[in-house]
């Protein structure tokens, strides 16, 4: 065995090493799609004070249940106590798991004697746990915003006992910050019987709470103080952004349920005439036909272990951990293009390697790495789209009750949701819907998948590239639903051999996913 060979096997060796830790870790973290849906619930929240003029009673009751339902106060609430039980859970697990770690840290150290007239210094806790404690952080914070809420849309339904005996309980926790404890008695003071008004209600409820729960707890202070003039401005800025809220609703729900409806008749047509036009369907083109390929497993392992695995997870990282620069967290715009550049310079340290490694073998055979800006890809790419979203969907759902909200997420949807910075946004949106639909659809509809069919058939070379770029994106939560996403790229792409097609597909989906994002970043 040569030195080359043995030296990649230990790189892939490493490589699913850091990509099992990646994948691991993510285990402990929440799912972002708990939190998308608690920005939906607060945007229907504050949806439910519209009223249109110009409308009849019972054309507004029509439109106000199709878009809200018809109890959109108990359906938050039911919303908010799914989340919170969701967060205790994985509260308790990460605690539990936290004690373990330093249990086992514990017995692992050799007891050290104390200096004379100093202190014992604890020992630094290692990667995993500061990384664990950070996540417990995080999750004991949401959980007592979670708590604050509830109780307020208990109030609002007239359980009041029900919302002071959790503003009480989150009172007695003593790992949450000193403004959660006072913004719980200020809640228990605006509902108890009689009323009590604390002195810094008004801004503890204006920094610790937003929209509809903010407005609520407002009414609630000026009727107790009986501000008739800061009242009315509260109703007006309600009435206001309702109905903002009701048009960002009807515009993140309607056009993604018209698509999926286009999306699924396309779905049973092509599936129908598959069945009764067998080869001679659109989906039996090409659908048994394999590239052509020249090189073989160990061209197909150095390109993704050492251009993608390693570059991304290694030399990417390690050159920025040498950068005298400190990335300033708190600068949206600085973490938005700190995001692009990374994500640049691993795509093009990939595809450096992806040419030096079967440069060798130019010129190609026909149909790789095909740009055809004629023909029927952009049919192809926008068909694809409305297909891909039924099926997500379903995965979607079918994972969300697998994974009970854990199992991580892509860090960049998180920072799309809670920015509001047009530059930000605009770099965001260059990075998930431009570099990542090229860079992506080259590798793994470009290389991997043609290569794979020199070994496997062509529905097995879609599925393997499909999970592997499930895999890539290093949360174990995403692997089903990126898999499926996956399996109609591959689908689109082997049937039109062009790459453009699965490129619109890839931008289509994550453009609407940002979209979405911005939309109800905007309501919070």
């Amino acid at each position: 065995m040569s030195i080359k060979r043995l030296g990649l096997i230990g790189l892939t060796l490493i490589s699913l090493v850091l990509s099992g830790l990646s994948l691991f870790s993510s285990w402990q973290e929440p799912q972002f799609q708990s939190r998308l849906e608690l920005y939906q619930t607060n945007l229907a929240l504050q949806a439910q004070a519209w009223e249109p003029e110009d409308s009849t009673e019972e054309n507004f009751q029509l439109v106000r249940d199709a878009i809200l339902g018809d109890k959109p106060l108990e359906n938050a609430a039911n919303q908010y106590q799914q989340a919170r039980k969701s967060v205790q859970t994985n509260l308790d697990k990460a605690k539990n798991q936290l004690a373990k770690l330093r249990s086992q840290s514990i017995n692992a150290s050799p007891p050290a004697k104390p200096l004379p007239e100093t202190r014992p210094l604890e020992s630094p806790a290692n990667p995993q746990q500061q990384q664990l404690q950070q996540s417990l952080n995080q999750m004991q914070k949401f959980l007592a915003e979670l708590d604050l809420r509830w109780g307020i849309l208990q109030a609002a339904q007239g359980k009041t006992d029900l919302a002071l005996s959790s503003w009480s309980d989150l009172q007695q926790r003593s790992e949450i910050s000193p403004e959660f404890a006072e913004t719980s008695a200020v809640l228990i003071g605006l509902w108890s019987n009689p009323p009590r008004l604390l002195p810094n209600a008004q801004q503890l409820i204006q920094k610790n709470l937003d929209g509809w729960f903010r407005s609520t707890a407002l009414v609630q202070i000026y009727q107790l103080q009986q501000r008739s003039e800061a009242l009315s401005a509260v109703q007006a800025a309600q009435q206001q952004a309702a109905t903002q809220a009701v048009l960002k609703l009807a515009a993140i729900g309607i056009f993604p349920t018209l698509t999926a409806l286009v999306g699924f008749v396309l779905l049973i047509t092509v599936l129908a005439q598959r069945l009764v036009k067998g080869k001679a369907a659109l989906l039996a083109q090409n659908a048994d036909v394999a590239w052509s390929t020249p090189w073989g497993g160990e061209t197909i392992l150095q390109v993704f272990v050492i251009g993608f695995f390693l570059m991304g997870q290694l030399f990417i990282p390690l050159l920025f951990s040498l950068l005298p620069m400190q990335i300033a967290s708190d600068n949206v715009r600085f973490q938005a293009f700190s995001v692009l550049v990374r994500y640049v310079l691993v795509a093009l340290g990939a595809l450096l390697v992806l040419y030096l490694s079967i440069k060798r073998f130019f010129p190609l055979p026909e149909f790789w790495f095909n740009f055809n800006f004629r023909g029927k890809w952009f049919l192809w790419g926008l068909g694809g789209y409305c297909a891909a979203l039924p099926i997500v969907v379903v995965v979607s759902l079918i994972n969300q009750q697998l994974w009970q909200g854990q199992g991580g997420s892509n860090p960049l949807l998180q920072l799309a949701l809670e920015s509001q910075d047009s530059v930000a946004l605009g770099l965001f949106y260059v990075t998930a819907a431009i570099a990542a639909p090229l860079f992506e659809e080259v590798l793994f509809r470009g290389f991997l998948l043609p290569s794979l069919t020199r070994y496997l058939p062509v529905w097995a070379a879609i599925l393997i590239s499909s999970l592997l770029f499930a895999a890539a994106h290093l949360s174990l939560s995403e692997i089903l639903p990126l898999t499926a996403l996956g399996i109609v790229l591959g689908v689109v792409y082997t049937r039109s051999r062009n790459l453009l097609a699965p490129m619109l597909l890839h931008s289509l989906w994550n453009s609407g996913t940002l979209l979405s994002l911005f939309i109800l970043g905007s309501g919070n």
